[in-house]
């Protein structure tokens, strides 16, 4: 067995194992910043869609919450990535890079959320049909879900 055979079963890296993984990460890098540019564009397009065609403010919001789950989503890859150590469950289970409980709390707070998905549109679909502002619905809609899976999270978090 030569020196080199040794070391890379005793899990030593070598230097061509490091370039590849270097390799890999700056691939992935790209990739994501790929995926982050055309998910941007894809906003900004519905977006200034949505202001132009859809009714009341609807554009603007839109806009506003998506430029809002942005930051949050790049605060959370840069805390992942400069303090991992301190990055919490939720930031570990969303960007899978927690361990088999965190994907567990998320897994049960999404079966939360799409429980109670059912009952929360049918309580919207019938404002709708009793006449209440559609838009006024749907917003409320999106904010109930985002409190139950939220607290959801929050709940099932606390008792693991």
């Amino acid at each position: 067995m030569s020196t080199e055979d040794r070391s890379t079963t005793e899990g030593h890296h070598t230097t061509d194992d490091r370039s590849t993984t270097e390799g890999r990460s700056t691939l992935r890098k790209l990739a994501v910043g790929g995926i982050l540019l055309a998910v941007v564009a894809l906003i900004v397009t519905v977006g200034l869609l949505l202001r132009e065609h859809a009714p009341g403010n609807m554009g603007v919001g839109f806009l506003q919450g998506a430029a809002v789950g942005l930051l949050a989503l790049l605060l959370m890859v840069w805390r992942l990535s400069k303090r991992p150590d301190r990055a919490t469950t939720f930031e570990r289970a969303w960007s899978q890079t927690g361990d088999e409980r965190d994907d567990a709390i998320l897994t049960r707070a999404l079966a939360v959320l799409g429980l109670a998905a059912f009952p929360l549109t049918s309580v919207a679909a019938v404002a709708v049909a009793l006449g209440v502002e559609p838009s006024m619905v749907f917003a409320l809609l999106l904010f109930a879900e985002i409190v139950v899976g939220g607290v959801a999270f929050v709940v099932i978090n606390r008792r693991n």
